[in-house]
């Protein structure tokens, strides 16, 4: 899929704890993530003598050591006076309880992002539950990664200071005012529940989080908790109704990678994309194969252990859509091993 479409206007990038401005009121700042995604951008907007801060980052101590460094820098010595979530992945809402806290400010999310969270911090110091491990026997994994996910299971709490014990809930179509301007709640589905993006039209600016990326894809899922969840048709649900809200000349400001212009072509090759790969999948099943038969034509880099559970959870959101459009079929083996077919 190419982006080459897309404009990036700007020419540098913060280092972490320094900021851009990519419009009047409105810092970039990007803070570093101990991964192969090695960085997520937040952004910090002016809001009278007080900041409204977008996204947070995940909990390490190089992020902490970051927003340290913002607050006398980037941020000029004032005050977080609220901190808002696009949704509730570790990189987005890991360090929200710390700020809050430090700065006795609300927090803003919406309200499946925030029970989500919750869920899935619970689950820390859990054993892994029998429904998810047969989930991933059902894929095709092997008692290896089996063994694997079960030593690696309730990481997620461990990612993300304590949550916020309270937070006001946003809606789809929810107008914020921030710094004398109004900024729109748009909600996407698909790659997290309830996804909230934030369109600023006097400044022609949309903060859009995970939903809109312009060099890779969000991943869409399924989990063990919604077996039978088509999030895919969701997630392209939302890419229509995202070109049909928000106009093509605003700057778009993603989580990953650089602030671009170019929206509606995006939108237009991500759902162009997945379509595609619907399509080699379904080719693919005129023989009867499992979610892990499919990486191969789904993705371009072998996936090793460390990328499994996102890779069988992209495979079975493209296999659950087409059983949905009534273009594939199921069937549990013996061993209760699922096998996929054209219908």
């Amino acid at each position: 899929m190419s982006a080459q479409s897309l404009i990036y206007p700007l020419e540098s990038k913060p280092a972490p704890g320094e900021a851009v401005q990519v419009a009047p009121g409105v810092l970039w700042l990007r803070m570093p993530l101990p991964m192969v995604l090695n960085h997520i951008n937040v952004w910090a907007l002016a809001d009278g003598d007080s900041w409204t801060v977008v996204d947070t980052g995940m909990q390490t101590t190089d992020i902490a050591a970051a927003w340290q460094s913002a607050f006398p820098g980037a941020l000029c010595g004032r005050p977080v006076g609220r901190v808002i979530c696009t949704h509730m992945h570790p990189d987005h809402i890991g360090m929200a309880g710390w700020l809050t806290r430090r700065f006795d400010c609300q927090f803003w999310i919406t309200r499946l992002e925030y029970l989500t969270c919750r869920m899935l911090a619970a689950d820390t110091g859990r054993e892994p539950p029998a429904d998810a491990v047969r989930f991933y026997r059902a894929a095709g994994w092997d008692e290896e990664a089996i063994e694997d996910y079960k030593a690696r299971f309730g990481g997620f709490g461990k990612r993300i200071y304590a949550l916020p014990d309270s937070f006001r809930r946003m809606t789809d179509g929810d107008e914020i005012e921030i710094g004398g301007r109004i900024w729109r709640a748009v909600v996407g589905r698909g790659h997290s529940p309830e996804h909230l993006c934030l369109h600023c039209p006097e400044l022609a600016l949309m903060i859009s989080g995970d939903q809109v990326l312009p060099r890779i894809t969000s991943n869409v899922s399924v989990f063990p908790t919604e077996p039978e969840a088509d999030p895919l048709a969701d997630w392209l649900a939302s890419i229509s109704d995202i070109a049909r809200r928000v106009p093509d000349d605003v700057l778009v400001l993603p989580s990953h990678n650089e602030p671009f212009r170019g929206l509606h072509a995006r939108l237009g090759q991500l759902s162009a994309w997945h379509e595609e790969v619907l399509g080699r999948v379904r080719e693919a099943l005129r023989q009867p194969k499992r979610a892990i038969d499919v990486f191969d034509v789904m993705f371009r880099r072998r996936v090793g252990v460390d990328l499994l559970s996102f890779a069988t959870g992209e495979a079975l959101a493209h296999l659950n859509c087409l059983m949905h459009r009534g273009q594939a079929a199921r069937e549990l083996d013996a061993q209760d091993i699922a096998w996929y077919r054209s219908a």
